[in-house]
C-alpha cells in the first residue's frame, strides 16, 4: 500500500526559510515524479514542484523559481523540499503527491494516484 507522510510545515517569517519532507513507503522511488502541490485558502491546488525519481528531472512553477529547491533521496525513499525566501503567498497547505515518471515535464493533478494528507505552511509577520 502507497503511503506518503509529510513533515516539516509550520509558521515563518517572510523572508524565512523551510524545509518540507515527504516519506514514501510501500513502494521504492524507481521511476515516478514525487512533487508538492499546495493549496491556499480559497484557491484551487497548484502544483510547486516535481522530481523525477529516476534520473532527477525537476520543475518549478514560476511563482518558487530561484526559491525553491526540491531533492530526492532514494535510499531513504524520501523527497524534500527546501523553501527560501518565503513569502506571504506561499502560505497553504502543501501535499506530497506521486506519479508516473514522464509526468515530471508537465504535472497536472489528475495524474497523481497517491496522496500524502499535507502540511500547512504559514508565512507571516
Amino acid at each position: 500500500q502507497v503511503q506518503l507522510v509529510e513533515s516539516g510545515g509550520g509558521l515563518v517569517q517572510p523572508g524565512g526559510s523551510l524545509r518540507l519532507s515527504c516519506a514514501a513507503s510501500g513502494f521504492t522511488l524507481d521511476y515516478y515524479t514525487i512533487g508538492w502541490f499546495r493549496q491556499a485558502p480559497g484557491k484551487a491546488r497548484e502544483g510547486v514542484s516535481f522530481i523525477s525519481t529516476s534520473d532527477g528531472t525537476t520543475y518549478y512553477a514560476d511563482s518558487v523559481k530561484g526559491r525553491f529547491t526540491i531533492s530526492r533521496d532514494n535510499a531513504a525513499n524520501t523527497v524534500y523540499l527546501q523553501m527560501n525566501s518565503l513569502k506571504p503567498e506561499d502560505t497553504g497547505i502543501y501535499y506530497c503527491a506521486e506519479g508516473p515518471g514522464w509526468t515530471v515535464v508537465a504535472p497536472v493533478e489528475i495524474d497523481f494516484g497517491s496522496w500524502g494528507r499535507g502540511t500547512q505552511v504559514t508565512v507571516s509577520s
